[in-house]
């Protein structure tokens, strides 16, 4: 055998090896399924999802539809149903009400985390708990509804006005980009009363921002309690886009939450 077809067959065998032992060290883990907000977009968890995929987990960032509460709810699920193994679901803002009723009869669910998000009860609305607790200054800058055909609205932030409300700590020009790449939601999904949530059954951890404009830090404080998540952080002085600001604090969350539902099992 030549000493350069030696060398193929070396370098084959290795790359193999590599890439067996890499998908072993992921199918260790599970998917972690990342469920944006309103006035938000998946590569809002660019650099959340970038931290958990180096350390070996499955990543997938919903496109949330954002069009009701349960038309949502049942896109997340269809796609949690046809995921191999756990699943850690994550939601940001309205994503958080989204995930609570995404589990449905899915069992591979094993935890939840909320990113300065919702955690209603059933029967409560996004809408209702954002005003349950002094704080929010959302409403005076959202942009003149989009009227639609079947008669619901799109809501918007301005742009002029999206980097101080919704982003406040990431940096001016890619709060910019955030604005501009914006994803409505209609105000039906805001409105649509929540079903029984999976907090109920499942673990819950919980992180958000103490200079949060969109969600008062009093309301997100109050959810995470009430769902008696097995832990809850405040970072100083984030905004709403917590996940944006501080990845790294987000994913190592995640990652103990992944963690702590697998030794629980």
């Amino acid at each position: 055998m030549s000493k350069l077809r030696f060398r193929h067959i070396a370098a084959a065998v290795a790359t193999a090896a590599l890439t067996l032992s890499s998908a072993a060290f992921a199918a260790d883990k599970p998917t972690v399924v990342l469920v944006h907000g309103a006035f938000a977009e998946s590569s809002s968890w660019n650099g959340v999802a970038a931290n958990l995929q180096q350390q070996g987990y499955p990543v997938v960032a919903v496109a949330n539809p954002l069009r009701s509460l349960t038309t949502d709810a049942n896109y997340v699920a269809s796609l949690v149903k046809q995921t191999a193994g756990p699943v850690v679901l994550v939601g940001h803002s309205y994503g958080g009400a989204v995930i609570s009723n995404a589990v449905q009869d899915n069992t591979n669910v094993t935890a939840l985390v909320y990113v300065a998000a919702f955690a209603p009860e059933q029967g409560e609305t996004v809408l209702e708990l954002s005003g349950r607790y002094p704080g929010s200054t959302l409403g005076p800058t959202l942009a003149t509804p989009v009227l639609l055909k079947d008669g619901n609205k799109d809501l918007y932030i301005q742009q002029d006005k999206f980097g101080e409300q919704f982003a406040a700590d990431v940096p001016p020009a890619e709060a910019t980009l955030m604005a501009a790449t914006q994803r409505p939601v209609t105000e039906l999904a805001l409105a649509e009363a929540a079903g029984e949530p999976a907090w109920h059954n499942i673990p819950s951890w919980a992180i958000y921002g103490t200079a949060d404009k969109n969600i008062p830090p009093a309301a997100m404080k109050f959810m995470a309690q009430r769902a008696q998540a097995k832990k809850i952080v405040e970072v100083s002085g984030a905004s709403h886009v917590v996940m944006t600001s501080h990845p790294d604090k987000v994913a190592a969350l995640i990652a103990e939450a992944a963690t702590s539902a697998a030794t629980a099992k």
